[in-house]
C-alpha cells in the first residue's frame, strides 16, 4: 500500500503533472493533449481575422492533430534521435530565443515622425518625386547557352527581335516576357544605368542559371505623392531603426564577449551585422504594384538582393 498523492514507484502525483501541456484539452491523440493554447498559437502565426476565427479553428484543429500522429510515428521510429533532426531542432531553439531576447531589447522603437517621413521624402526624389517607369522586353535563356558567339550577334544587332529571330536560326531556346520597374524598385547602380540608355538598347542580366536579354521599350515619368509614399515611407524607416539597433545590441554584445576562432578559422575584417536576428530594410516602394503591369516572369524583382551580375 502506498501513500496517497504518490504513484506506486513513489513519485508524486504533482511530477507525474509536469508532462502535460498547459490550457484546456481541446483533443486527445492516443493520450496526446492539444489544448486552447496550442490552438491559439495557430491562429495568431495564421493571422486569422475574429470573423473566420471559428471555421479556422475547426480546420486548425484538424492540422493540430495530423501533426501530433506524424509527431507520435516519428517518435516510435527514433527519428527525433536522427542527429540531423536534433541538430535542426537545436537550430530552431536557438533562434527562437535569439529573436526573443532581441525583441526585448529593441522591441519598443518609437514610430517614425511626420517630419521625419517627410525629409525622407524630400531627400529622395528618385524614388518619389523625380520616379521613372523603365518598360523591359525580354529573352530569357539558360546562362548556358550565353556564349561569345550570341554576344557578338548582340553586338551586331539593332533590336532584341532581331536577337530572336538569330536565336531561333541557331536553335537556342528562350522566352519571351515584359516587366516595368520603376527607379524606386531597382538598386541605385542599375536604375542610373538605365536612365543612361536610349531606347532599343540591349544589355544582360545573369541570374545564376538563367541570363536575360533585356531591351528597353520606354521610360515613363512616375512621380509619387507624399501622400501616397507616406505609409511605406515611414514603414521603411521604422524597419531601419529596428535593424539599426538590432546591429549596435550585436555589436555591443561582441564588445564584452570573449570570440576566438579555432583551427583554420580566421576573425572578419569587420564583425557580421545582425542578419540572423533583424532583416535589411527593403527600400521604399520596392515591390512592383499591379498597375506596373510586371508580367509572371521577374527577373529584376529581387535585384536589389542579388546585384547585377553582368550589364552589357
Amino acid at each position: 500500500m502506498h501513500r496517497a498523492g504518490a504513484d506506486p514507484g513513489g513519485r508524486p502525483e504533482r511530477l507525474r503533472q509536469q508532462g502535460k501541456k498547459a490550457g484546456q484539452a481541446l483533443a486527445s491523440v492516443n493520450g496526446e493533449e492539444i489544448t486552447v493554447l496550442q490552438l491559439n498559437e495557430e491562429l495568431q502565426r495564421a493571422g486569422v481575422q475574429a470573423a473566420q476565427q471559428e471555421e479556422a479553428s475547426k480546420q486548425l484543429l484538424e492540422a493540430l492533430i495530423d501533426r501530433q500522429l506524424l509527431q507520435n510515428e516519428a517518435q516510435k521510429e527514433k527519428i527525433d534521435r536522427d542527429p540531423k533532426v536534433q541538430q535542426a531542432i537545436e537550430r530552431a531553439k536557438a533562434l527562437i530565443v535569439a529573436q526573443a531576447y532581441m525583441q526585448k531589447r529593441v522591441g519598443n522603437i518609437a514610430r517614425p515622425s511626420k517630419e521625419e517621413v517627410e525629409a525622407y521624402f524630400k531627400q529622395h526624389p528618385e524614388f518619389f518625386a523625380n520616379r521613372k517607369a523603365f518598360d523591359l522586353r525580354q529573352l530569357v535563356i539558360a546562362s548556358e547557352d550565353m556564349n561569345d558567339e550570341l554576344k557578338a550577334a548582340m553586338d551586331q544587332a539593332k533590336s532584341l527581335e532581331e536577337v530572336a529571330v538569330w536565336m531561333e536560326s541557331h536553335k537556342v531556346k528562350y522566352a519571351r516576357a515584359q516587366v516595368v520597374r520603376s527607379s524606386a524598385d531597382l538598386p541605385p547602380e542599375l536604375s542610373g544605368k538605365l536612365l543612361a540608355m536610349p531606347k532599343g538598347q540591349l544589355f544582360i542580366i545573369r541570374e545564376g542559371a538563367r541570363t536575360m536579354l533585356m531591351a528597353i521599350a520606354d521610360t515613363k515619368e512616375a512621380p509619387v505623392t507624399l501622400e501616397v509614399a507616406s505609409q511605406q515611407i515611414e514603414q521603411f524607416l521604422f524597419n531601419k531603426k529596428n535593424k539599426e539597433a538590432a546591429d549596435a545590441e550585436v555589436k555591443r554584445l561582441r564588445t564584452s564577449a570573449k570570440i576566438e576562432y579555432l583551427g583554420k578559422q580566421k576573425a572578419p575584417a569587420a564583425a557580421p551585422a545582425a542578419s540572423a536576428t533583424a532583416a535589411a530594410p527593403a527600400a521604399p516602394l520596392a515591390a512592383p504594384s499591379a498597375a506596373e503591369g510586371a508580367a509572371s516572369a521577374d527577373p529584376l524583382g529581387g535585384s536589389a538582393e542579388r546585384g547585377v551580375a553582368g550589364l552589357k
